[in-house]
C-alpha cells in the first residue's frame, strides 16, 4: 500500500467513519451535552470576581467545590427515576434549566447590584447558592441526556428492519463520543466568547470590566435555553418516526415498543430511592450542624450509599462482567480522585506570572480545540486497546505534563526567555503545556461509557449511567477533599485589600505553592499505578 493510501485509509478510519455512523437522532442529546459544555461561559469570569470582591481563602473554596461536587450523586435515584418515567423524562429537563437560570440570575445581580444583595444576605452567601444551584440544575439535565442517548441509537434502519446487535453496539460507542465531543465543542465556543469579550481587558476600568463580566452572566442564559431546545427537537423528531412508521404499516403497539420501548418498562427498585433518600438527609443533617470533619462524613456516608447501590445493579449481570465492572470502576475512581492544585496556582498566574482574562481565554479555547482533535483522533485506540491499558498511559502523561507548572512556579522562564531572545517566557511554557495536555482529560471515561452502553439491560440503561457516574463523580470530592487538604497543610494566599481603605488585609503569599504542585505531581502517577497494580492481581481484573 502506497504512503498516500496510508495516510487516506487513516483518515477514513478516523473521520470519515465517525461522520458515516452519525444519526439525525443524536442531536438531541448533543444539544443538552453542549449546554453542559458551555456552562464554563463563566468560569474566567468567576475567578477574577472571587479573587478580587471576596475574601474566600484557597480552603474554603476548595471545600466549596467539594459541596457543589456532590449533587452529581443525585444521579443514582434521579437515574432509577427517568428508567421508570421514561416517556416523560422530558420534565426534568425543564427543571434542571430553571435551577440553572436561577444561578445565572443570582451572580448577575451579585455583580450588578452587590450592595442591594448584599443588604438581604451576605454576598458570600448569595454565591455559596449560586454555586450549588448550577450542578443540581446540571446533574438533572445530565440524567435525562443519558437517557436520551440510549434513546437516540436507532433499533431500525429507514426501511423499518431491526438492525443487528453488532450495529447497536458500534452506534452506541459513536454516541457516547460524540457526547463527549459535543461537550468540548462548548468549551471550544466559551472559550473563543471570552476571547472576544476580554479584548483589551488590560486597558479597562474597573467599572468596564464588571460591566462585561454581567453582560458574560446573561449571555450564558443561554445554556438553559439550547438544553430545553434540545427536548423539543427530540419531540419533533419522535412525531416525525410515529408518521414515517404508520406509513410503512407499523400498529401503534409496535411504534410504542421501538420508540418509547414500553416493553422494557422498569420495576421500581426502593433501593435506589432509599440510597438517595439517606444521601440528602445525611448532606442536609451535617451540612447544617457545626459538626467537625462534616465534609469528610458525607463522603463516607454517600461513599457508603453508593457502594451498597451498586451491589444491586450488578447483581443483575453475570458475574464475570459484574466483576470486570467494579475493576474498572475501581481503576477509573483512583484515576479522578486525585488532588489538583487549587486556587492557588491560578492566583500564582494571574499575580506572578501576569496571565490576565484574554490570556487565560486563549488557553482555554487551545484546550478545548486539541481536546476535539484528540477525541476524534484516538477514538480508534479507545476502541482496540483495554481500559487499563488507556489509564496507564494517560497517567504517565498527567505525570510528565505536570512538569512545566513546577517549572514556571520555580522560575524556569527566567532562565528560557533570556536564552531564547524572549520567545520561551511563562506564557509560550503554558500553551505548550496546554497543548499537550488539552486531549487527555476526556479520554479515560469514553470506554467505560461505552461499555455501559453495550452491556447494560436494555430496562435499566439510565441506572446503570446513573449509578456509575455518581461512583465516579464521588471521586471528584474525594479529589477536592484532597487539594483542601494539601491547601491546609501549604498554605497559600492571595492580596486581599479592603474596597474602601485599600488596606492589605491579607498578603500574598506563595512559598509553599511548590510543595503543592510536587505533591500533586506524585500522587497524580503514583496512585493509579498502584491501584491498576493490585486490581490486576485479583479476580475484579479487567480486559475490557
Amino acid at each position: 500500500m502506497t504512503p498516500a493510501r496510508t495516510v487516506m485509509s487513516w483518515i477514513d478510519a478516523v473521520v470519515f467513519d465517525l461522520a458515516r455512523q452519525v444519526r439525525w437522532t443524536f442531536l438531541p442529546p448533543l444539544m443538552i451535552y453542549l449546554a453542559a459544555g458551555i456552562s464554563g461561559l463563566t468560569a474566567i469570569v468567576g475567578t477574577f470576581f472571587v479573587k478580587d470582591y471576596l475574601g474566600l481563602s484557597a480552603a474554603f473554596l476548595a471545600g466549596l467545590s467539594f459541596w457543589a461536587g456532590l449533587p452529581w450523586a443525585l444521579k443514582m435515584p434521579l437515574g432509577h427515576f427517568v428508567d421508570l418515567i421514561w416517556r416523560w423524562k422530558w420534565l426534568l429537563v425543564y427543571l434542571g434549566a430553571g435551577l440553572i437560570a436561577a444561578s445565572l440570575t443570582i451572580m448577575f445581580f451579585l455583580i450588578t447590584y452587590r450592595d442591594w444583595m448584599a443588604g438581604i444576605l451576605p454576598v458570600s452567601a448569595w454565591y455559596v447558592t449560586a454555586q450549588l444551584l448550577a450542578p443540581t440544575g446540571y446533574v438533572i439535565q445530565d440524567a435525562v441526556a443519558d437517557a436520551m442517548s440510549v434513546e437516540a441509537v436507532p433499533r431500525v434502519d429507514a426501511e423499518g428492519n431491526p438492525l443487528s446487535d453488532e450495529r447497536e453496539r458500534e452506534l452506541h460507542t459513536t454516541m457516547q463520543t460524540l457526547g463527549r465531543f459535543a461537550v468540548i465543542t462548548g468549551t471550544v465556543l466559551v472559550a473563543a466568547l471570552n476571547i472576544y469579550m476580554f479584548r483589551g481587558v488590560e486597558g479597562m476600568s474597573e467599572p468596564q470590566k464588571v460591566e462585561t463580566y454581567a453582560d458574560i452572566y446573561l449571555m450564558a442564559l443561554a445554556i438553559p435555553a439550547i438544553s430545553v431546545s434540545g427536548v423539543i427537537l427530540a419531540a419533533l423528531q419522535k412525531i416525525t418516526a410515529r408518521r414515517r412508521l404508520r406509513r410503512q404499516g407499523w400498529h401503534e403497539g409496535e411504534i410504542d415498543a421501538v420508540l418509547d420501548r414500553v416493553n422494557e418498562a422498569s420495576e421500581a427498585n426502593p433501593w435506589y430511592f432509599v440510597g438517595g433518600g439517606l444521601f440528602v438527609a445525611l448532606t442536609i443533617a451535617i451540612g447544617v450542624s457545626d459538626v467537625p470533619y462534616s465534609q469528610e462524613l458525607v463522603f463516607a456516608g454517600s461513599m457508603a450509599i453508593v457502594i451498597v447501590l451498586m451491589r444491586q445493579l450488578v447483581a443483575v449481570l453475570e458475574p464475570a462482567k459484574a466483576r470486570a465492572l467494579i475493576g474498572t470502576a475501581i481503576i477509573i475512581f483512583v484515576f479522578r480522585a486525585v488532588p489538583l492544585p487549587g486556587p492557588g496556582y491560578n492566583w500564582f498566574s494571574i499575580d506572578v506570572l501576569g496571565f490576565d482574562q484574554r490570556f487565560l481565554s486563549v488557553l482555554s479555547l487551545i484546550t478545548s480545540v486539541l481536546t476535539l482533535v484528540g477525541l476524534v483522533v484516538l477514538r480508534p485506540l479507545m476502541a482496540t486497546h483495554s481500559i487499563v491499558w488507556i489509564v496507564i498511559v494517560l497517567t504517565l502523561a498527567n505525570g510528565v505534563l505536570s512538569m512545566p507548572n513546577i517549572g514556571l512556579y520555580y522560575g524556569i522562564h527566567e532562565w528560557t526567555g533570556p536564552l531564547t531572545d524572549g520567545i520561551v517566557d511563562a506564557r509560550f511554557i503554558a500553551i505548550i503545556d496546554t497543548a499537550l495536555e488539552s486531549p487527555l482529560g476526556q479520554v479515560a471515561m469514553i470506554p467505560m461509557l461505552a461499555w455501559i452502553a453495550r452491556n447494560a439491560p436494555a430496562n435499566l440503561k439510565a441506572t446503570f449511567f446513573a449509578v456509575m457516574a455518581s461512583f465516579t463523580n464521588l471521586a471528584l470530592s474525594a479529589s477536592s477533599l484532597l487539594t483542601k487538604y494539601l491547601n491546609q497543610i501549604f498554605e497559600v494566599t492571595r492580596e486581599v485589600r479592603d474596597q474602601e481603605t485599600g488596606e492589605v488585609e491579607v498578603p500574598q503569599d506563595y512559598s509553599e505553592l511548590g510543595w503543592i504542585l510536587l505533591s500533586v505531581a506524585a500522587i497524580t502517577v503514583l496512585a493509579p499505578l498502584v491501584t491498576i497494580f493490585i486490581v490486576q492481581r485479583t479476580r475484579l481484573r479487567t480486559r475490557d
